[in-house]
């Protein structure tokens, strides 16, 4: 039975208020009590009180969720950090700050229809056409998330975003950019770098170019990777971004990734070299890189270079020489081109490459043989000339 109460409120009107006792907690077992306040008579405040008490009677009083999906996404996030690592968790994080709470950060999650999502998708595939995809299923997992805690009803229909229209890219046309160079493209690019002068910055793009390695695995090389006496050198580790952008290092992202790779004379050679002259720079600077764990490509103060620090080197060298555009990744694909035109297979490519999946590696072969049958169309040409 309720009990019903005046009480005056902060005007000085006179108003009534109940509290009646609403079941027991399945969780705690302990007493549930609701309150209603604000009714101006105490005949309302009985008739409010007496409809409650028949709603409990007949199941307990039903209260629509009113839970945001921005608190939804917060805990799907504590589960889904358990499962990636971090520089992929970090990266989720920030689709999520700049791109998905933008949209649905304050809306009830219960009450964001197909519509909603749709205009949010349609906006993202302006914004990033490459790339809005990503972001289109980390909110749907965050809906099939809010089903299974039943902060949705789970009927048929339940995840708005398995119902909308994934817009597609058309493809555009010419030709696609060729990220890799040739033979005499390489060969021109270290023309522009005195090795004598610049020795670290040479040495780390033959690495590149020679090894095929990805920008953060070259950059998170120690000297004990290096195996001068049998000539190779071992990938168990890449330079990464972390939580808020923190340079990280991490395991490689695959089995395959760790991997032991034959180097070539050369640049064994150039790696020596660079060892040497570290070694008398950084002792000057008052550290001592003659451990093993020390790192090959480092700041001035003995730490990790910056990611972006090789991007920057290369954009400065292409800008003031004119050569073809490249990005760092295109050293890899460049390292590819030639073990493909020297007759390796694309198992062997594969495998020097860390590729996990043989399609990877057929992408970057399809692309390359594109290039070399224009070439040869291009000498067929010159030779019938007619």
């Amino acid at each position: 039975m309720a009990s019903i109460k005046s009480y005056t409120n902060a005007n000085g009107e006179k108003l009534y208020k109940f509290q009646l006792y609403a079941g027991t907690d399945a969780q705690t077992g302990k007493p549930i009590k609701t309150t209603r306040r604000g009714f101006t008579t105490k005949k309302k405040a009985t008739l409010e009180a007496s409809r409650l008490e028949l709603e409990i009677a007949q199941g307990g009083i039903k209260e629509e969720n009113n839970i945001k999906f921005e608190d939804v996404y917060k805990q799907w996030y504590q589960a889904y950090i358990n499962t990636v690592r971090e520089s992929t968790f970090a990266r989720t994080a920030g689709m999520f700050k700049n791109h998905i709470l933008v949209e649905f950060g304050n809306k009830r999650i219960r009450t964001i229809k197909i519509n909603d999502v749709q205009k949010a998708v349609n906006k993202w595939f302006k914004i990033a056409p490459a790339t809005f995809t990503k972001w289109y299923h980390y909110t749907s997992m965050v809906f099939d998330y809010a089903i299974k805690e039943g902060y949705i009803e789970n009927s048929g229909n339940a995840n708005p975003c398995k119902l909308v229209s994934i817009p597609k890219k058309q493809e555009e046309q010419g030709d696609k950019f060729a990220n890799f160079w040739n033979k005499q493209q390489l060969i021109q690019f270290f023309n522009c770098i005195d090795a004598n002068k610049e020795l670290e910055k040479f040495t780390l793009f033959r690495v590149l170019a020679f090894a095929g390695l990805r920008r953060g695995e070259c950059l998170a090389l120690t000297w004990d990777d290096v195996d001068f006496a049998n000539g190779t050198i071992r990938i168990n580790k890449t330079l990464t971004q972390g939580i808020k952008g923190k340079q990280i290092v991490q395991a490689p992202k695959t089995k395959k990734g760790r991997r032991t790779i034959l180097l070539d004379t050369s640049t064994l050679n150039y790696l020596k070299r660079w060892r040497t002259q570290q070694k008398q720079r950084y002792l000057m600077l008052g550290f001592n890189t003659f451990k093993n764990s020390q790192l090959i490509f480092a700041t001035v103060h003995n730490t990790h270079k910056c990611l972006n620090t090789p991007a920057k080197w290369l954009h400065k060298i292409i800008k003031e020489n004119g050569l073809t555009k490249i990005t760092v990744h295109g050293f890899r694909h460049t390292h590819a081109s030639a073990l493909f035109a020297s007759g390796a297979s694309i198992k062997e490519v594969q495998e020097r490459l860390g590729h996990e999946d043989v399609q990877t590696t057929m992408n970057v072969y399809t692309h390359v043989t594109d290039q070399q049958n224009k070439d040869a169309v291009d000498k067929l040409v010159n030779y019938l000339n007619f």
